[in-house]
């Protein structure tokens, strides 16, 4: 598939923070692409990982983990020149967001920042700056390769065309998947928790202001996202890489300036913004969520099972009491089934027919759903789930009562029951060879060292050895 090309993203974080906690030292230079450099040892880290990885998920390969490892960082580093060149660009707030979750689970992980800078026999800002660099090459890398195949499409003769060119044995296997329907209940009391989060904030922009209390100290004590650790602030970002909200605010402030309180679709924030360059803004934020007493939430739970009564005794229908209490907007109308909007959205297929509301167990992860799951895994189809406390997609805390639908056995891919998976696996399978065909023209045209001891081994694409 396209994503093996490059790093995966999920294993990328275990490689580079495992980069991150070796001491800095001299190395082999056992490949150079462009203007990028790759030492033995990020070769030998990478392959540990690809087979720790592999042997996790209870799979081999035939290849050398070596050579595989080398050819994909040889990728990498040709995407990351070649994005410098387009001048391509990232969302550097994911990557301060991911830099700062990953060397806060290293500090937890050794018991404070002391502790690992002991460790490392570095300070935490090298750690951070290494990181960084790390997941900031990883970032141009896919928004390069994003650039590339972006514009690929299939037309359903293609799917048909693609699904037809399997044979029986080559048919993907589709996992066991859920059809569910859900009421969700945010607390009556949303108002005020979100009056009492406004508060807070407006609290600490006074003591800011009078003097009282530094920004970044607040930041620190305080924010609930991955900025928290350097105090809020976040490296020079553009507009269109923000809220929408958040980036109005930001728009209008000038150096030194504290905002007003901010709600954004991630919550409420106070901002400072400490510089603006061209089109890129420098500044920092304390984010808070509102925040529920064990009350009100209990309150909220206690409704819903209220309402799951009236459905097991046939004083109402799921379907009507979805449309009548629910406080899901897409799926109330909809007799409380729920759509798989990650499909429907890559597709643009909000055709009624093409509907997705079959979920496989990884869906639930993706979704931020596995309280779902957990509860639809132990009802029996038609049953409904006792009230549970938990949160959406962005960190809401709600609850909510599931009706299992239906669970689709394993079975074999077909047209007319997986249109949509065939769709994609029909494109990817397109964008990974328009890939292979741009990479092998970057390849002839780039520099490319590789050395000896390397030279004959296997790649997939044959260009990398000139």
């Amino acid at each position: 598939m396209l994503k093996k090309l490059i790093l995966p993203a999920v294993l990328l974080l275990c490689f580079a923070g495992a980069l991150a906690q070796k001491q800095v030292m001299l190395d082999k230079v056992v490949a150079v692409v462009g203007n990028s450099s790759i030492l033995y040892f990020e070769v030998d880290e990478y392959a540990r990982q690809l087979t720790a990885q592999r042997r996790q998920e209870g799979y081999t390969s035939d290849r050398d983990p070596m050579n595989e490892a080398l050819e994909a960082l040889l990728t990498q580093k040709l995407l990351y020149n070649q994005a410098l060149v387009d001048s391509v660009q990232i969302h550097s707030a994911d990557i301060v967001a991911r830099v700062e979750e990953q060397v806060q689970q290293m500090v937890d992980e050794e018991g404070s920042i002391r502790m690992l800078e002991a460790k490392q026999h570095m300070p935490i800002f090298n750690i951070r700056e290494n990181m960084r660099q790390r997941y900031e090459e990883q970032a141009y890398a896919s928004s390069m390769q994003n650039e590339v195949v972006s514009k690929v499409s299939v037309i359903p003769g293609e799917v048909e065309r693609f699904y037809k060119s399997l044979s029986k044995d080559s048919l993907p296997t589709i996992a066991e998947q859920y059809v569910y329907a859900q009421i969700t209940k945010f607390p009556k009391s949303m108002t005020e928790a979100k009056q009492r989060t406004r508060e807070r904030l407006l609290d600490m922009r006074e003591r800011i202001i009078t003097g009282k209390a530094k920004f970044e100290t607040l930041a620190r004590m305080y924010s609930q996202d991955g900025t928290a650790m350097r105090g809020g602030e976040m490296d020079p970002t553009p507009l269109a890489g923000l809220d929408a909200t958040f980036a109005a605010a930001l728009e209008n402030m000038k150096p030194g300036q504290i905002s007003e309180v901010v709600e954004s679709q991630f919550g409420f924030h106070i901002i400072q913004l400490i510089d603006k360059r061209g089109s890129l803004y420098h500044f920092r934020h304390i984010l808070l969520r509102p925040v529920y007493t064990t009350e009100e939430l209990s309150t909220t739970a206690n409704q819903l099972d209220s309402i799951a009564d009236l459905i097991r005794k046939d004083s109402i229908t799921f379907e009507k009491a979805a449309l009548k209490f629910s406080d899901d907007a897409t799926s109330k109308m909809n007799g409380g089934i729920v759509s798989n909007h990650d499909i429907l959205e890559r597709f643009n297929a909000f055709d009624a027919k093409l509907t997705v509301t079959k979920f496989l167990k990884e869906d639930f992860a993706h979704f931020n759903a596995l309280d779902d799951y957990n509860a639809l895994r132990r009802l029996e189809i038609g049953e409904v789930s006792p009230a549970f406390l938990t949160e959406d997609i962005l960190g809401n805390q709600l609850a909510k009562i599931v009706k299992l639908i239906e669970i689709i056995p394993t079975h074999k891919a077909s047209l007319n029951e997986d249109y949509l998976r065939l769709e994609e696996m029909a494109l990817q399978d397109k964008q990974q060879k328009v890939f292979r065909d741009w990479l092998s023209k970057k390849i002839d045209g780039m520099y490319v060292y590789i050395s000896p001891e390397f030279r004959g081994g296997e790649f997939e694409n044959k260009h990398w050895v000139k």
